[in-house]
């Protein structure tokens, strides 16, 4: 059969895209942005793109079109596979009728942590045998690909509460019905599709909903949003992990978390001593060894699998270094990713050192103001931060200037940005560039001028 998915290089509708492949499918796929990472895969595994979508060709002849949730009604494509009557779904809703209900589903959603938490679960998995099948929105640190297919039982699936598509506004996790489900955390995000935090509980309510009763739940044991959303009906038993009082915890040995023991029930089950550090890491790991129990990975397995794990692309990802001035990319765009971030960094680094943090206020929650009066705060950690002034929609920028705590500057244009960031760097320095999206490249620009 001939698929053709429309939106093909965003993280997971490219992670569709190999697997309708590796399950003998002719696939092919338009997107308005054809961009690396998701790009370079999709073209290593010979799957042909077509830039916008105005060119019909593949879509007038494909048998079925996976539709991406950044597709609207207007655009010609969709429009021709409305009028022509041309076979389509989502990809969320493809992924689970092709493969999903084979399996047994392990889910990691939550606001904050999915990726990382993700490849940590699939790569315990992967050291312990297991063989597992996964697609994951990003590139692991372990794999070479953000999604695979195996013969395995077992399906690790990064678990997104994003809509589905234009015509399905569900959860996408709302199709997976996993067997396990990693429950991170619960913050308002996504301003475009949420009106307010109740959205978003309801939503990982019905996922709650989804999970069996022989299943198994993996959840924070101190989160007042995902309390709300379970207070609602939770048929499923739970494991917690977080504090000295839940089911899983961490002892630091490191105060970056870069060296920790891993405690079960009060008895330490082993030390997980990594490459990267992070409270959230440590709390992310704690996650994941629970997940893995829960399919007969011993705990033991597990920690010694984590000694070896590497972090995605975009997490704190070290991008060059020129004159001893480390430039890092960091997907963080949330406030409190944000001060996580910057907070491990400076527990890592110690004081002397100094961090530039540079924000891109990309995503419509940051746009539209609603972490207005919060987001100064979680650049703390930082020395300084410069900001590419956002299209915001209802708030003015300027008042971030009030209201932050380190010196912080707003530039109208990419070029003042870089000007300003290079005004400042000092041998020594670390610039650590935060956004959801590509900031115009600019990572190679500072590199560039830096040298």
């Amino acid at each position: 059969m001939h698929l053709h998915i429309l939106g093909i290089c965003g993280t997971f509708m490219a992670g569709i895209a190999r697997i309708a492949q590796q399950l003998g499918h002719e696939v092919t796929g338009s997107d308005e942005n054809i961009y690396p990472p998701m790009s370079d895969q999709l073209v290593e595994a010979g799957i042909k793109l077509t830039l916008g979508y105005k060119d019909l060709a593949d879509v007038s002849r494909c048998d079925f079109i996976i539709m991406g949730n950044a597709l609207k009604r207007g655009i010609p494509a969709v429009e021709y596979v409305l009028r022509e009557r041309v076979p389509f779904i989502s990809g969320p809703q493809w992924l689970y009728e092709q493969v999903l209900r084979q399996k047994t589903v392990l889910a990691v959603a939550g606001t904050h942590g999915k990726t990382t938490t993700a490849s940590m679960l699939n790569w315990i998995l992967a050291e312990a045998g297991l063989n597992p099948s996964f697609l994951i929105g990003g590139v692991p640190g372990n794999f070479a690909v953000s999604a695979q297919l195996t013969d395995s039982p077992y399906f690790v699936i990064e678990a997104d509460e994003y809509d589905c598509a234009f015509f399905d506004k569900r959860s996408k996790f709302l199709h997976y019905h996993p067997q396990i489900a990693i429950l991170n955390n619960l913050e308002f995000d996504h301003a475009d599709i949420f009106d307010d935090i109740h959205d978003i509980q309801r939503q990982f309510h019905f996922l709650m909903r989804t999970i069996p009763d022989n299943g198994v739940m993996v959840r924070p044991d101190q989160d007042v949003n995902l309390d709300k959303a379970q207070g609602m009906g939770c048929w499923t038993p739970q494991v917690t992990f977080g504090s000295p009082q839940a089911d899983w915890s961490f002892a630091l040995i490191e105060p970056d978390a870069s060296c920790f023991d891993v405690v079960y029930r009060g008895e330490k089950q082993g030390q997980v001593q990594w490459s990267i550090w992070g409270l959230h890491n440590a709390n992310n790991a704690l996650a994941a060894i629970a997940a893995a129990t829960a399919v007969d990975v011993v705990p033991s397995a597990a920690i010694k699998a984590l000694a070896t794990f590497r972090t995605s692309t975009r997490r704190m990802e070290l991008k060059g270094v020129v004159r001893d001035i480390k430039v890092y990319d960091d997907f963080a765009h949330h406030p409190t990713a944000i001060a996580t971030t910057l907070g491990g960094f400076r527990a890592r680094l110690g004081q002397k050192p100094r961090i530039i943090a540079v924000l891109e206020l990309r995503s419509y929650t940051m746009r539209s103001g609603y972490h207005q009066d919060t987001l100064a705060a979680s650049w703390k950690d930082a020395d300084s931060v410069h900001i590419l002034r956002p299209d915001a929609e209802n708030w003015d920028a300027d008042q971030l200037l009030q209201l932050a705590v380190v010196p912080t500057a707003l530039y109208n244009n990419m070029d003042s940005l870089l000007q300003g960031i290079i005004d400042e760097a000092q041998v020594g320095d670390n610039i650590v560039v935060m956004s959801n999206g590509g900031f115009e490249g600019i990572h190679g620009k500072l590199l560039e001028k830096l040298g």
